[in-house]
C-alpha cells in the first residue's frame, strides 16, 4: 500500500466579498409597522411617553423612507390597505387619532404630530402645512399647536420656515392677517415668529426678507411691528428702573437716546415712552383735591427729561396728545390738564405754537369739550401775547 496522501480536490473560481455599501435595504413597511406599533403599544396613553418613544426612534429608523406607513399608524393605527381599510393581519395600536376622544382637547394634543414633520416628503408637508392653515383659519384647531415648529432640529434643518410659508398663506388666502394676528397673541405667540429661524439667523431683518421673498409681507410687516412693541415696552420697563434707583437725568436721557438709535425709534414715540413711564413710576392720590398738587410736583421734577425728548413741533404736539388722553381715562385727573399744560409750558417743554395749534386742529376726542374748556383763558392770553410781540416788534422795525 503507498504512502502517498491522497490530494483532496479543490473548487476553483474567485471568491468575491460584498461590500457593506453596495448592500441596500429591503423596504420593508410591515417591519417598521411592527416595530412602530410596538413601541407605542408599550408606552401606553401617555403622551408625552409616545413623543419620546417617536423621538428616540427617529434616530434609528428611517422616517423619511417610511412617512407614509408613519402617517397612517398615528392617524388610523396601522397601515392602510389600498381602499383605506386597515389590515386585520398586522398588529394595530390603539394610540392614534381615531381612536382618541372626540373632544378639542385631545385633539390639540395629536395636532403636535407636526413634531414629525422631518420624516414626510416635502410634498406631504406642504400638503399638511395648507390643511392646517385652512383648520387653523376656520377656529378648527389652536394655535397653540404651532409651538411643535420651534422643535430645534426642525428649525435648525429648515422645516419650520417652510412650514409656516404654506401654512401662513393659506392661513390668510381663508381670511386675513387680522385672523392671523388674533389666534396667535391668544396663545402668546406672536412675539414668537422669529424662532423659526436658528439663533444665526434670528433677526426681524432676515425674517422679514425671507416671508417677503415668499410673498408675506403683511406676515413680515406683523412680526417688525410685534418686534417694535416688545423693544418699547423693553425701554419704558428700563426708564422706570432708572427712576427708581434715582439715576441722574443725563444718564437716563443717554441711556435712552442709545436705544433710540439702536431700534431706530423715532423722538416722537420716545416721548410717548417717556411720558407713560413718568406717570407709571407713582402711586396717585386717589383723592382729586391732591392728586393735582401731587402730579405739578412730579412732573416739575421731571421736566428735564420730558424737555429733552421735544425738541420737535411733532413732538410736543404728541405729548399734548399723551396728556389728554390719559386725563381723560385716569379720572382723577381731569380737572389737572390745564395745570400740567401750564408748568410744562413754564419749563419750555412746550411752546405756545404747539399749544395753539393742540387746541385749533390737533387734540383728539377724549374728554375734548371739557380740556378745550380748561383751555380757553390760557389760550387767549397765549394769543394775546403773541399779538403784543408782533407789535412791539413792527414797533421797533419802524
Amino acid at each position: 500500500m503507498s504512502n502517498q496522501k491522497i490530494q483532496k480536490p479543490t473548487l476553483t473560481g474567485q471568491r468575491f466579498k460584498t461590500r457593506k455599501r453596495d448592500e441596500k435595504k429591503v423596504f420593508d413597511p410591515t417591519q417598521f409597522q411592527e416595530t412602530i406599533v410596538q413601541g407605542l403599544n408599550q408606552t401606553g396613553s401617555d403622551l408625552d411617553a409616545v413623543a419620546k418613544f417617536l423621538d428616540a426612534s427617529g434616530a434609528k429608523l428611517d422616517y423619511r423612507r417610511y412617512a407614509e406607513t408613519l402617517f397612517d399608524i398615528l392617524v388610523a393605527g396601522g397601515m392602510l390597505a389600498p381602499g383605506g381599510t386597515l389590515s386585520d393581519d398586522l398588529t394595530r395600536t390603539e394610540f392614534c387619532l381615531f381612536t382618541a376622544q372626540e373632544d378639542l382637547e385631545t385633539m390639540q394634543a395629536y395636532a403636535q404630530l407636526l413634531l414629525f414633520l422631518k420624516g414626510f416628503t416635502e410634498s406631504e408637508r406642504n400638503k399638511l402645512a395648507m390643511l392646517t392653515g385652512i383648520l387653523l383659519a376656520n377656529g378648527n384647531i389652536s394655535a397653540s399647536i404651532l409651538n411643535s415648529l420651534y422643535n430645534e432640529n426642525l428649525v435648525k434643518e429648515g422645516v419650520s420656515a417652510a412650514f409656516a410659508v404654506k401654512l401662513f398663506k393659506s392661513w390668510i388666502h381663508e381670511k386675513d392677517i387680522n385672523s392671523v394676528a388674533g389666534s396667535l397673541r391668544k396663545v402668546g405667540m406672536d412675539n414668537r415668529l422669529l424662532e423659526l429661524f436658528p439663533a444665526n439667523k434670528r433677526s426681524c431683518e432676515h425674517f422679514s426678507k425671507y416671508f417677503t421673498d415668499a410673498g408675506l409681507k403683511e406676515l413680515s410687516d406683523f412680526a417688525r411691528n410685534q418686534q417694535a412693541i416688545g423693544s418699547r415696552k423693553e425701554l419704558q420697563k428700563d426708564l422706570q428702573e432708572q427712576m427708581e434707583r434715582g439715576d441722574p437725568f443725563k444718564d437716563i436721557i443717554a441711556s435712552a437716546r442709545e436705544e433710540m438709535k439702536k431700534n431706530n425709534i423715532s423722538e416722537q414715540t420716545m416721548i410717548g415712552i417717556v411720558w407713560t413711564s413718568v406717570m407709571s413710576y407713582v402711586e396717585w392720590n386717589k383723592k382729586e383735591e391732591l392728586v393735582t398738587e401731587q402730579a405739578i410736583k412730579h412732573l416739575k421734577q421731571y421736566s428735564p427729561l420730558l424737555k429733552a425728548f421735544t425738541s420737535q413741533g411733532a413732538s410736543e404736539i404728541l405729548l399734548l396728545v399723551k396728556m389728554q388722553e390719559y386725563c381723560y381715562d385716569n379720572i382723577h385727573f381731569m380737572n389737572s390738564f390745564q395745570k400740567i399744560v401750564v408748568l410744562l409750558y413754564k419749563a419750555d417743554v412746550l411752546s405756545e405754537e404747539a399749544i395753539l395749534k393742540w387746541y385749533t386742529e390737533a387734540h383728539v376726542a377724549k374728554g375734548r369739550s371739557v380740556f378745550l374748556e380748561q383751555m380757553k383763558k390760557f389760550v387767549e392770553w397765549l394769543k394775546n401775547a403773541e399779538e403784543e410781540s408782533e407789535s412791539e416788534e413792527d414797533e421797533a422795525a419802524d
